[in-house]
């Protein structure tokens, strides 16, 4: 008969009692003996093991941005970023220029987004509604059909442009090129009491552009949807899928019908 030399336990979560009584069992015999942690229903994100002090520890969530990807990354949007940002450059000040004399108030707007690990920045866009737009209303979410910004602001909105000065926050490190599109605090709020595993897309920094936004999923879309999409991101990050998703995005992915 053939002999086994390797045994693989795996326990029910309510059976793991029963552990001391099986170790001596296979006590007298030559075999290596491993646990299968019944965890798996529990892993959301990127699960694994790890040890710290000699303890076997199984993390059920994590982030991929640690230890030498982090600093890929980070090289990554620095190199693209900067090239991208001169490129842009003159694009940038035709906007600026046009902002300035199609209503008056600031060029530039800033706004409270979430980002990685629930870290709050202010991003930058070029401002396309007037200045008192939310005065009467609040926060309120993009949609169809609405009229708060002003003519040149629709185009810039429906095309992107205003989104341009991002590149800045991807170089000062608030923002990726590629992640999960930041939401404003105030929805967030909402979000994760509604959306089950909402607040997982904040383990990846927050991008210009991503996954879910170049396979149409942005403005008054499934949220859901999107999140999923965020979160097939995340698990499968690499370097070469944020370059496949920079190269879609330049090809007319960020140009979306939802885009308002």
């Amino acid at each position: 008969s053939t002999r086994a030399d390797q045994v693989y336990l795996a326990l029910a979560a309510e059976e793991h009692g029963q552990l001391d009584r099986v170790m001596e069992l296979l006590q007298p015999e030559m075999v290596d003996v491993r646990v299968v942690p019944d965890v798996m229903d529990l892993i959301t994100l990127r699960g694994g093991v790890e040890e710290m002090d000699g303890l076997p520890i199984v993390h059920l969530t994590s982030s991929p941005m640690i230890g030498v990807d982090a600093v890929l990354k980070r090289v990554f949007d620095l190199f693209f970023g900067s090239v991208i940002f001169v490129m842009a450059a003159p694009a940038m000040a035709f906007c600026a220029l046009m902002v300035r004399f199609s209503s008056p108030g600031p060029i530039f707007y800033k706004q409270e987004r979430m980002g990685l690990d629930g870290k709050v920045f202010h991003i930058l866009k070029f401002r396309s509604m007037p200045v008192n737009a939310e005065s009467a209303t609040g926060a309120v979410w993009a949609k169809d059909g609405e009229n708060r910004a002003f003519p040149f602001g629709s185009v810039m909105r429906k095309y992107s442009l205003d989104e341009l000065p991002q590149f800045w926050n991807v170089i000062l490190g608030e923002m990726s090129l590629v992640g999960p599109r930041p939401e404003r605090p105030v929805f967030i709020d909402e979000f994760k009491h509604r959306i089950p595993r909402y607040n997982l897309r904040h383990k990846m920094k927050a991008g210009i552009t991503g996954l879910a936004q170049v396979e149409g999923w942005r403005g008054n879309t499934s949220l859901e949807k999107r999140i999923e999409r965020d979160l097939y991101y995340i698990e499968h990050w690499s370097l070469w899928l944020d370059f496949k998703i920079l190269v879609r995005t330049a090809l007319g992915g960020f140009l979306s019908r939802n885009a308002y």
